[in-house]
């Protein structure tokens, strides 16, 4: 099973009247490795603003998640 997620988690310093907005993009595919099911995912982010000082244009992330099947 695969996965495609896109979201954005804005913040609002109200003291310096600035906003951080990054835009997110992540893909994920579960498998199975020795027979554990796991999920890999990767993705990028891009900041659509951000304070001075704050962080860089462009992210990237990597997941790795370790499921425990019942």
């Amino acid at each position: 099973m695969s996965n495609i997620n896109f979201n954005t988690k804005s913040t609002y310093d109200w003291e310096s009247e600035e906003w951080s907005i990054p835009i997110n993009f992540l893909v994920a595919q579960m498998l199975k490795i020795g027979g554990l099911p796991i999920q890999i995912a990767v993705g990028v982010r891009y900041w659509a603003d951000s304070p001075e000082g704050g962080p860089e244009v462009w992210g990237a992330r990597f997941q790795l998640t370790f499921l425990s099947p019942k």
